[in-house]
């Protein structure tokens, strides 16, 4: 997460709807960077004890009377109950609301059916945003005004890096290509792990050289301003281990076409989903 975004400052109350694992993440986020847990409600029908125990900080779990003042309310809610959960909170948010959805799918034209005269956000984030490690990439409508598109991202912001863009029809790439990309980058470690057993290795070893060859690769990408293309050619020598291998997975048929198979299958998917 941003070390400057400090959310102490933040006046009016944020509403989270849903504290599952991307919920809480963000609502971790939040706390840790400042913003004030008595300004904070959750709605959640079913939370995990580290939920319930916020409460003794004074964040608002389930409370009889709900705020309709609320600078922020944010939809961290299965888009399988969306339908649902999206009108209901017309007695929430008030005209100064932006409401912003992590919902996967589901698009601002579905959120303005359900809330017609709100400023909407539609956002994807993805996993790491359980470490504070993640990207999120977000979309407004035309009723989110400058304010509130600040507040949206300082919000977002408190789980990893943020993008705006401004055509929402990007998003199904950027679900595809960030929003799954965590999982792609679990199978690559699978993969070396079960390609490490193949060439003779033990099965224990094999597996944490394959999660810290991949951990440490990516914090090193992170840390560093090379470019990927620079970092792998730095760690191959010309008709050296590296080389071989690469000569391989950078074939006609190697890794970057089955990888752009990939990412079009999940981007169709997504597009299916949103309807």
């Amino acid at each position: 997460m941003s070390p400057s975004n400090d959310l102490r400052d933040i006046a009016k109350p944020i509403v989270l709807i849903g504290a599952g694992k991307m919920g809480a993440a963000l609502l971790q986020g939040w706390l840790a960077t400042g913003l004030d847990p008595a300004k904070v409600t959750v709605l959640e029908p079913q939370p995990a004890d580290d939920i319930k125990a916020l409460s003794a900080r004074g964040v608002q779990l389930n409370p009889i009377t709900k705020s309709s003042d609320a600078g922020a309310v944010v939809i961290a809610v299965k888009p399988q109950v969306a339908e649902t959960v999206v009108p209901a909170l017309a007695a929430i948010a008030g005209a100064s609301t932006v409401v912003v959805s992590i919902m996967a799918g589901k698009t601002l034209s579905f959120l303005q059916r359900g809330l017609p005269d709100a400023a909407l956000v539609r956002a994807m984030p993805n996993t790491p945003a359980a470490i504070g490690r993640g990207i999120t990439v977000a979309v407004g409508n035309r009723r989110v005004s400058a304010p509130q598109r600040d507040l949206a991202h300082r919000l977002l912001a408190a789980t990893g890096a943020v993008e705006w863009i401004s055509d929402e029809r990007l998003m199904d790439a950027v679900t595809a290509l960030s929003g799954s990309g965590p999982a792609y980058v679990f199978l690559l470690a699978e993969s070396l792990t079960r390609a490490g057993i193949a060439a003779g290795l033990p099965p224990e070893l094999a597996a944490k050289l394959a999660r810290e060859t991949v951990a440490g690769s990516g914090e090193l990408l992170h840390r560093s301003a090379v470019d990927p293309a620079t970092l792998r050619q730095n760690v191959t020598s010309p008709g050296g281990t590296t080389a071989a291998a690469l000569e391989i997975l950078m074939a006609a048929d190697g890794l970057d076409p089955l990888l752009a198979k990939a990412i079009a299958a999940a981007a169709k998917r997504s597009r299916e989903l949103a309807g």
